[in-house]
């Protein structure tokens, strides 16, 4: 049985999967940029073997334990809490026995891509050879050549950036920069943890930032200047970026003084109900004008309600598949913003979204009209075919292609990696095709975009030189 059909994604249409497949032809082998993704650090700094199959595909996914959740499962049964199970294997059957949950899903897609083409296992995933897979997966893990650091160079990655705490020290960042290795691992400063005041131990969190930093922190000047302090060490460990995971878009320009009187009644105990999204939506416009000063790309992720479930957040943790779409309003969110800094042509300022109701809406135009926005990739739910092809078609036709970024992979499954890539390219090159058969588009500007759909974009959008 061949799992991945060669002409997989692209058009039915004979002429238009002939200029599709001559398209991919050109980039298929293009390297990785992957300028945002959740990779554990650690995989770089200790480049340790995995231990087994369920670690490598099943336990830090939440794209697949999402799913095998909803259908019953239970987290321990996964691997994750405190009375998680230690039987690989059973959490491998379990997966095996599951498969038939992710017909039709991305997850499907990436983990077949990552048995044939990682693995060389070219039967499907099931119960009858659940066994058989797992012990060929780990066979193949005690060898070198399935390191991370092999991987990276095998996946023919150029920069790959993780997503790291502002209070994060980047001890794996150091290692990784003190060895021989020549993959390039960046961080990305994301403070949520000091910004967001609904963030667990936020109050703690500033203690600890203040210390980190040498600045006093209970003033605001301090506080910013902590953040000042944070940014230039970041970036002097090769940051090219910051992400910001905020529940809306919301942004707001307070005076000083009003900033001020604000942060001291969030970090003294008496903030009023709405201080928590002001708080959010004044450090947004913060972040924006240290970027314009420091060069530090900005993304913002909005449209999600995180951890939608208070007993698995508070029992397992974030990142466990509960964020949920929600509805987001940039148009008026970010014009406190961008009456600030949104014409300033210093500040990138990268917009990702769950609420696909606003790419024709809000998002286009808005991105067709500042040159400091751009749009991310399609992003959690949406970084499907289905997906992509939505983004594209609402996109394009206000923003084009030029006010994005390409694609990134916004992955913590580290096998994943090339076949996200593979997909968004076959649905890249698929949307051009249609573009040129439909004579909209000629086949030479088609050849130019391709490669920069691929991973040109991204490197100029996050400024990472290099090709």
């Amino acid at each position: 049985m061949t799992l991945l059909h060669p002409d997989r994604l692209f058009p039915p249409d004979p002429a238009t999967r002939d200029v599709a497949r001559r398209l991919f032809a050109t980039i298929e082998t293009a390297p990785i940029v992957s300028p945002h993704g959740h990779t554990d650090p650690a995989w770089w700094g200790e480049n340790r073997a995995f231990s087994d199959a369920a670690e490598l595909f099943v336990i830090p996914d939440h794209y697949v334990v999402r799913m095998l959740v909803s259908q019953g499962a239970q987290f321990a049964s996964l691997g994750i809490g405190q009375d998680a199970t230690t039987d690989r294997r059973a959490i491998w059957r379990r997966f095996a026995t599951a498969y038939h949950l992710f017909r039709g899903t991305p997850s499907r897609a990436w983990i077949d891509h990552a048995l044939v083409h990682v693995f060389g296992i070219g039967e499907r995933l099931s119960p009858d050879t659940a066994d058989d897979v797992f012990d060929r997966i780990n066979e193949h893990l005690q060898s070198p050549e399935f390191r991370p650091r092999a991987l990276y160079d095998r996946f023919g990655i150029e920069v790959l950036a993780t997503t790291d705490s502002a209070l994060d020290d980047l001890h794996h960042h150091h290692a990784v920069q003190d060895c021989d290795w020549t993959g390039r691992i960046v961080p990305t400063y994301r403070p949520d943890a000091v910004v967001d005041p609904d963030y667990e131990g936020f109050l703690g969190n500033l203690e600890r930032f203040g210390a980190l930093t040498g600045c006093d922190t209970h003033r605001w000047q301090g506080y910013l200047e902590a953040h000042w302090r944070r940014r230039a060490f970041f970036k002097s460990m090769g940051a090219t970026a910051t992400d910001h995971g905020h529940p809306t878009a919301q942004t707001a320009d307070l005076s000083e003084a009003d900033a001020s009187s604000l942060y001291q009644r969030l970090i003294r105990g008496n903030a009023r109900p709405e201080d928590p999204e002001l708080f959010r939506a004044q450090m947004l416009t913060e972040m924006a004008r240290m970027s314009c000063e420091d060069g530090l790309v900005m993304q913002l992720h909005a449209g999600s309600h995180r951890n939608h479930s208070g007993l698995v957040h508070r029992l397992f943790g974030r990142d466990r598949g509960f964020d949920i779409p929600t509805r987001t309003d940039f148009t008026n969110g970010l014009k406190p913003l961008l009456n600030a800094v949104g014409m300033d042509r210093r500040l990138t300022l990268i917009l990702f979204t769950l609420d696909e109701s606003t790419y024709a809406r809000e998002l286009a135009p808005l991105a067709g009209a500042y040159p400091s926005l751009r749009l991310g990739p399609p992003w959690w739910f949406h970084d499907s075919f289905e997906g992509m092809r939505r983004f594209r078609e609402m996109a394009t036709e206000t923003a084009g292609f030029y006010n994005t970024v390409g694609f990134n992979d916004d992955t913590r499954a580290l096998c994943s990696i090339p076949a996200r890539h593979d997909v968004a390219r076959r649905c890249d090159c698929a949307f051009l095709a249609e573009l040129v058969t439909s004579h909209r588009l000629d086949e030479d500007e088609a050849f130019d975009l391709a490669p920069l759909l691929a991973g040109g974009l991204a490197r100029e959008a996050y400024r990472l030189g290099g090709r």
